[in-house]
């Protein structure tokens, strides 16, 4: 195995040169969590690898509740399956609380405010109730406790963190949060190794190749944790080296042959850049400062055979959905026909035409 093999088994193993499933739920599950802080990318990115699915489809799973967005690792917004919000929650975020300290001082909250906030909400929402943000935070004030200077983001996000909260449906274009342990009731319990091996077995076998590395930046794990999850999950995995370093995959895909020339439109944020420590073998280091402005933030990325070539952009007209590529270099005709393929596919997403600008 080269460097080549790295970048089409990554967009095998994604689901992304491949789109044989049918559920939404089904492709959160299989790949562990899909980064979410851009929602209508978020859908994108779990469109994208779903059959025949459009936006509405993908919103329908989350007011199905089959999908969940949430804070589970990283204090970073992502989509899981419902059945396994419960134990990642309970694995991942006591780091991401702990890392937060200096943040909770800079705001000035303490673990009363948190405890008062735990119990206004619990009552509130109580029974299936959903809020939207603006009323979260008209509860807050109402009970004295300010939501000035993002204390109130802040807040909500601790209570996700803790368990207490998610993101409910979407009222109008607004997010909702509601109770977890009402949310997604059934929960499913594992045991801390169990889940260290459930999450590392997940991140290898949809994310391969990738390194002890990639997990620990894509879980928030300790690179210990990291490496006790990813000894237990060894049956399911093999192991090539390339180029000096140590990557693991699914034993299944290690034979995958590679698709046909191959172009796509992922969204911001898709795992199949952001899920990465080391992203050189799908980013060429010349471009990478064109993916994310210093911020973190991450662009809508072009890829043709594997490799990120340049960005794109939407805007909404009146009956039409207007896309913009931004190619880092000139690209060849077919590439540039290809480009215009998938921006068909995306306008069937979104139940709209697309017209390349």
């Amino acid at each position: 195995m080269t460097n080549f093999d790295i970048p089409h088994l990554r967009l095998y193993n994604q689901y992304i040169s491949r789109v044989t499933f049918e559920q939404p739920a089904d492709v959160v599950a299989w790949l562990g969590a899909v980064q979410a802080q851009d929602y209508l990318g978020a859908l994108w990115a779990v469109g994208l690898r779903t059959r025949n699915a459009t936006e509405k489809a993908i919103e329908q799973a989350i007011a199905e509740k089959t999908i969940v967005r949430t804070w589970p690792m990283r204090g970073t917004l992502h989509f899981v399956a419902a059945a396994d919000a419960h134990w990642m929650i309970e694995l991942l975020t006591p780091r991401v609380i702990a890392a937060s300290a200096r943040r909770r001082l800079m705001h000035e909250l303490d673990e009363p405010i948190f405890a008062r906030s735990r119990a206004l909400f619990g009552r509130a929402l109580e029974g299936g109730k959903q809020l939207r943000r603006d009323a979260c935070y008209r509860l807050l004030e109402a009970a004295n406790i300010s939501t000035a200077g993002g204390r109130g983001l802040h807040i909500l996000s601790r209570l996700a963190l803790d368990g207490l909260l998610c993101f409910g449906a979407r009222e109008g274009k607004q997010p909702t949060f509601a109770l977890l342990d009402e949310w997604v009731p059934a929960a499913r319990k594992l045991q801390r190794d169990e889940a260290l091996a459930e999450l590392a077995r997940r991140y290898f076998t949809s994310h391969g190749p990738a390194t002890v590395q990639d997990f620990v930046w894509w879980s928030g794990l300790t690179t210990v944790d990291a490496r006790a999850g990813l000894a237990m999950a060894k049956p399911d995995l093999v192991q090539e080296a390339i180029a000096g370093q140590t990557y693991w995959l699914a034993s299944s895909s290690s034979t995958a042959k590679a698709a046909a020339p191959t172009t796509y439109l992922l969204p911001p944020y898709d795992e199949y850049t952001v899920a990465y420590k080391d992203r050189s073998a799908v980013l060429a280091p010349l471009h990478s400062k064109h993916l994310h402005n210093g911020n973190g933030v991450f662009a809508p990325i072009i890829v043709v055979d594997g490799q990120v070539v340049g960005l794109w952009k939407r805007a909404f007209k009146k009956d039409t959905v207007a896309l913009t590529p931004a190619p880092f270099t000139k690209l060849p005709k077919a590439a540039t026909r290809a480009i215009a393929k998938a921006a068909t596919r995306y306008g069937e997403f979104l139940e709209a035409t697309v017209v390349l600008t």
